[in-house]
């Protein structure tokens, strides 16, 4: 019997064929994967901020077998499935039970008479809840009005009452409770009279308030569901008013533009399953550059060290394997360290030095900015030291040797000649750990980051920059959305706008450092 049966690659060539075809096979395969991935976040994300169409159809609702509702279709191919039993649609959906907006998996087959609804509109309110409803009319004292005609005019007028309100409050109201309050605590028999009449005009002040509160409380707007059950709206409370199948293209994807731009430069809203996300974007920068730039000084030097200057021996072998395990640590273990070491153990001893005062309330002894940039630039110290490592090991030993013949001592043939050229290696560590902080979840909940924090770490208070505070992440704003997802589906479009964003942040940081890495490249092979 041939042999050769048994063994049809036992030719070279035909075994270096077949393990590149392997490798071209999975390959296509991963970047399908990773391409099928990105466009389900990108469809899904998407749609956060087009603006669907609103239709009116019957759907079954607490056991009754029709209810009129108006409702947008998210991910749907048309509607020329809806009598198919096997057809599924994400429907996000409002009536009177409940008001706000629902989002639900429901079978094709039960939407009943889906007709786009021109005159519904899709309702903002200033605090993250949406409706989909029918303007009916606009109240104002006993007036009523057409929505259209009188409603930006009614909204001056609020504005107005709104603008007065906030001036009292900030030049009359505020500056007159804190003197109350520091004359209280004076308690002193000749600050009687100064106190007395600090309470007549704080009394006067808000009885001002109150009265423009109860005039602007008259400006309201009417609402009809598909039900025809109605509900009211203050119309200081609404934020926009937009009627999405009166727009045609060009005014949609101005609309888009308009609500992309409000998501990265407001606030979350309604337990981040609404608004924006400009405070969990601003940490995620402000975080990966503090790691930065404590992260590339410690690990280049810890690589010169080792690679320079270390001895052979068994103790840099043994730090070589430490290095390179603790990069398959797991990242959680990192945020257990850091809570202990950094924050409990660092901080704790700093408050009982510098803030003795303020004591047992802490200051430093308490999750921050600054922890978590430690920590991340800790977690991601082996990435540096073994890309630097591996750019030294490629600086011709002829350089080294011409910069010694010319005079030059060690430290300055390192200083000019060995780390310039080693910078694109450097820079190789830099973006892996940009990418890996950026994405990290699990150490940064431990160390600093909170689904909601009411203060940036920048404002304008001396000293401007609060390291001590804590922030919001992209990465933990996302996982909190997640996991409300699997209890209530409102916030899910807004999770996958953020895992969006969150991908064009690690790519622009990353495109970046590769712009950085490839200019030094070219300049130092040209000079070399």
């Amino acid at each position: 019997m041939d042999k050769r049966w048994f063994y049809p690659w036992r030719n070279a060539a035909q075994r270096q064929t077949l393990v590149i075809s392997l490798c071209a096979f999975f390959t296509a395969g991963l970047l399908l994967g990773l391409v099928g991935i990105i466009l389900l976040i990108f469809a899904r994300g998407g749609g956060y901020f087009w603006p669907e169409d609103i239709y009116e159809f019957g759907l079954p609702i607490d056991n009754k077998p029709e209810v009129r509702v108006f409702g947008e279709f998210q991910g749907s191919q048309g509607l020329a499935s809806l009598g198919d039993k096997s057809a599924r649609y994400w429907l996000v959906y409002s009536h009177s039970n409940p008001p706000y907006k629902r989002r639900a998996l429901v079978a094709a087959h039960r939407v009943q008479n889906a007709d786009i609804a021109r005159h519904a509109a899709r309702v903002l309110l200033h605090d993250g809840r949406t409706f989909l409803a029918k303007p009916v009319f606009l109240n104002k004292h006993d007036e009523r009005g057409r929505v259209l005609d009188k409603l930006p005019a009614y909204q001056q007028q609020v504005q107005r009452l709104t603008d007065q309100i906030e001036t009292i409050r900030d030049i009359h109201l505020g500056p007159l409770h804190r003197k109350i309050s520091t004359l209280t605590l004076k308690d002193s028999q000749t600050n009687s009279g100064e106190l007395l009449a600090g309470k007549r005009a704080f009394e006067r002040w808000q009885s001002k308030v109150i009265q423009l509160e109860a005039t602007r409380g008259q400006y309201t707007l009417t609402l009809e569901f598909a039900d025809t059950n109605t509900i009211t709206v203050p119309l200081n409370q609404l934020k926009q008013l937009v009627y999405p199948g009166q727009l045609n293209q060009v005014e949609k994807l101005w609309l888009t533009l308009g609500n992309i731009w409000q998501f990265l430069s407001q606030p979350p809203q309604q337990a981040n399953t609404a608004g924006g996300i400009f405070p969990a974007l601003f940490g995620t920068v402000l975080m990966v550059f503090l790691m930065t730039l404590i992260v590339t000084p410690f690990g280049v030097l810890a690589a010169v060290y080792l690679s320079e200057y270390a001895p052979r021996n068994a103790v840099t072998t043994a730090i070589r394997v430490a290095v390179a395990n603790m990069a398959g640590v797991p990242s959680i273990v990192y945020g257990v360290f850091g809570l202990g070491f950094f924050i409990y153990g660092i901080g704790g001893q700093l408050d009982e030095w510098l803030f003795g005062d303020s004591l047992p309330a802490p200051t430093l002894g308490t999750p921050g900015l600054f922890w978590a940039s430690l920590t991340m630039a800790l977690l991601t110290l082996p990435v540096v030291i073994v890309a630097t490592e591996e750019g030294l090991r490629n600086v011709p030993a002829e350089i080294k040797a011409g910069s010694y013949a010319l005079g030059a001592t060690k430290a300055e043939t390192m200083w000019h000649t060995v780390l310039p050229m080693a910078s694109p290696g450097i820079m190789t560590g830099v973006i892996l750990a940009i990418a890996r902080a950026a994405g990290e979840v699990a150490p940064l909940m431990l160390v600093g980051a909170v689904k909601f924090a009411p203060n940036l770490p920048v404002d304008s208070e001396f000293p401007f920059l609060h390291l001590e505070r804590q922030f919001m992440h992209l990465g933990v704003l996302i996982y909190d959305g997640a996991f409300h997802s699997q209890t209530q589906t409102s916030g899910a479009s807004m999770m996958f706008a953020a895992c969006l964003l969150l991908l064009l942040v690690v790519f622009i940081l990353n495109i970046i450092a590769v712009v950085l890495r490839n200019k030094l490249r070219k300049r130092y092979q040209k000079e070399t």
